[in-house]
């Protein structure tokens, strides 16, 4: 490997590298934030509610990101008129703005597809021992599913973000520089693609073996009761 290379265009990755990290925690964190409303809607008995939560999941779960960067990147021109009177063109023009609204949306959907799962997962017996405690709708959700809920869902959800901190590499096809997109940009002006797709290989292994820690770390103070009752 060319080290005089790395070490001149380093700086260059690094700041890409941010921009990653930077999409990344935006979408995890709205996406966390709207997952479980979607979730209980799907759950819901209510049509009104239920249909609008499949119909999206559906969507953003069978469809790849790709296809999704580009409706909303490219797709959103078509509609400046209305976006303009609504105040929002002057965010959906921007490539950042875009990335980060696709990724939410699609990680909000496996999201609300993983937490639906584990909270039909929680067991009837914790349920109906909140309820002989005397609690019932929001504060039983609040107090006893979703916390068993979230242990449940955990390990698949560390996952649903590694898989995103790695798809986050398309949104370079959008013109945004980040990790992959200013690669792209050297190996176009140095023709060493070795040396670069290298390094930008080993900090997204880094990213992921942090992020793998991290999670295992909470998967296992969410389990230390069951640990010390085994």
């Amino acid at each position: 490997m060319n080290m005089e290379m790395l070490a001149e265009f380093g700086p260059r990755l690094l700041d890409g590298f941010w921009v990653t990290i930077g999409i990344t925690s935006l979408s995890v964190l709205i996406g966390l934030m709207l997952a479980v409303p979607v979730a209980l809607m799907r759950l819901s008995d209510l049509k009104i509610l239920k249909w609008p939560s499949y119909i999206f999941i559906f969507y953003f779960r069978g469809t790849p990101i790709l296809v999704q960067l580009f409706l909303v990147y490219y797709g959103s021109g078509q509609f400046r008129l209305e976006l303009s009177e609504l105040g929002l063109w002057q965010y959906f023009r921007g490539a950042y703005f875009c990335a980060v609204f696709t990724l939410t949306l699609n990680t909000c959907a496996y999201t609300a597809e993983i937490f639906r799962g584990a909270i039909k997962s929680v067991s009837i017996g914790v349920i109906e021992a909140g309820r002989a405690c005397g609690m019932s709708g929001i504060l039983l959700y609040r107090r006893v599913i979703l916390p068993q809920a979230l242990r449940i869902a955990w390990p698949a959800y560390g996952n649903e973000i590694i898989f995103l901190m790695q798809a986050s590499s398309l949104v370079s096809i959008i013109t945004l520089l980040d990790l992959t997109g200013v690669a792209r940009r050297i190996i176009s002006e140095t023709f060493a693609v070795y040396e670069v797709y290298i390094f930008v290989a080993l900090l997204y292994l880094a990213i992921t073996y942090i992020l793998a820690f991290i999670f295992k770390r909470i998967e296992n103070y969410l389990q230390r009761h069951n640990k010390a009752l085994s």
